[in-house]
């Protein structure tokens, strides 16, 4: 197995546990707890992996006045075309409704969360700011310990250097260890995803009529989330790109050509970088700008990861039969958002994050072995549209500071 790579050694357990399920459900029971607790180790890692991730991202930005405007430039671009992204993908669940069709009947909704029958948009943002960080942590509230997080890493900057080193060092290092327990737990991915996906077929009791609808259902949930990330990437990039930056797109996306293929071969943004890194420079971009915005980016500005979250929840919502008010909705856009912002640029690492969306919305977790099942080329996809936003936030902030000559 150590020769087959992860990806193809994770589709071979989604082949094989579409047959293996369906007509072999009675031994669901036996397998089953395997792929519950294969949840459970990305659930316990995905929290502190945001926390982390977002304490060092803030501790990096540093101070100084110029310093200041560009760190305002990057992030106001990387919130609002993640924003754009999310909303993106909201509109387009909304109007092609692609799990409306087909609900798992056979879930309990008598354990239903209240944060979805409940709460309202008053007692969300309420809930944000918690009384006691501790209580908040243990109790899963991602809300509140990324705002806190913002805080503290924020205020960390205002310490002497020689501590806000040894602060920095010490995430960066505590942020590396959690990674490599993420990569050590997703090695475990192919036969945690093969136990999660028996135990969903083998729900349907070799009910052939239904499997085949689920599949119909996932196959109009691949095509919202293509259709969104397309739209996001040639319509809203491209605009910005032309409008603001004042730069030819088709010129762009030809000089970036060698990254945003790479992107797509390594679903990662950060083994990306240095392409990226490169092919701007190539395109004119200073490495001034460059050397700042795409690690940053790289790091925070996850416009396809927090577009695929969005509609993954909203999908496995309506296949479970939960219908999300719009108080909700407003909930799952602002999380998605902060989520994607302590997304690990690493392959699959939006399956980490969609843990906690899911859990704070009181959805079934065992909704993403679903959405698994074409979820290798989302990945590819989704990180080639964070890579060219990074990229043309890199230009259009490098257009402003005049340090943008094209080639």
């Amino acid at each position: 197995m150590k020769k087959i790579s992860l990806h193809n050694q994770i589709f071979i357990a989604i082949l094989v546990s579409l047959p293996a399920g369906f007509f072999l459900h009675n031994l669901s029971p036996y397998i089953s707890w395997i792929g519950t607790i294969f949840i459970k180790l990305l659930k316990v890692l995905a929290l502190p992996l945001v926390i982390v991730s977002v304490i060092s991202g803030m501790i990096k930005i540093g101070g100084g006045k110029d310093f200041f405007r560009l760190t305002t430039k990057t992030f106001i671009y990387y919130i609002a075309t993640s924003l754009i992204a999310i909303t993106t993908g909201l509109i387009f669940s909304i109007i092609i409704l692609p799990g409306k069709n087909f609900v798992l009947d056979f879930f309990d909704r008598s354990n239903q969360s209240k944060s979805i029958a409940n709460q309202n948009l008053g007692d969300i943002l309420l809930n944000i700011i918690p009384t006691n960080i501790f209580e908040s942590l243990s109790k899963g509230d991602v809300l509140g310990a990324i705002i806190i997080s913002i805080i503290f890493g924020y205020s960390c900057l205002a310490i002497n250097n020689e501590k806000k080193f040894f602060l920095q060092n010490f995430f960066d290092s505590l942020f590396e260890v959690l990674m490599k327990m993420t990569e050590l737990i997703l090695k475990t991915a192919p036969i945690g995803i093969f136990c999660l996906l028996f135990k969903t077929f083998a729900e349907f009791q070799g009910d052939t009529v239904k499997f085949i609808n689920l599949f119909k259902s996932v196959g109009l949930y691949f095509t919202t989330v293509i259709l969104s990330l397309a739209f996001h990437f040639f319509i809203t990039l491209n605009l910005l790109l032309f409008i603001i930056g004042k730069t030819n797109p088709f010129f762009y996306i030809k000089k970036l050509s060698p990254a945003l293929a790479s992107a797509f071969a390594t679903s990662s943004s950060n083994a990306t970088l240095p392409i990226t890194i490169k092919q701007t420079e190539a395109a004119g971009i200073s490495k001034k700008i460059s050397g700042f915005v795409l690690p940053l980016g790289a790091t925070i500005n996850m416009d396809g990861t927090a577009l695929y979250e969005c509609v993954a929840v909203l999908f496995i919502a309506e296949v479970y039969g939960f219908e999300l008010a719009l108080s909700q909705q407003i909930f799952l856009v602002l999380l998605s958002l902060l989520v994607s912002i302590g997304a690990a640029g690493i392959p699959m690492a939006g399956l980490v994050m969609l843990n906690i969306i899911l859990s704070a919305l009181g959805l079934p977790l065992e909704g993403i072995a679903i959405i698994l099942t074409v979820d290798r080329f989302l990945d590819m996809a989704r990180t080639t549209v964070n890579v060219y936003s990074d990229a043309c936030g890199c230009a259009i902030i490098a257009k402003s500071e005049n340090e943008f000559n094209p080639v």
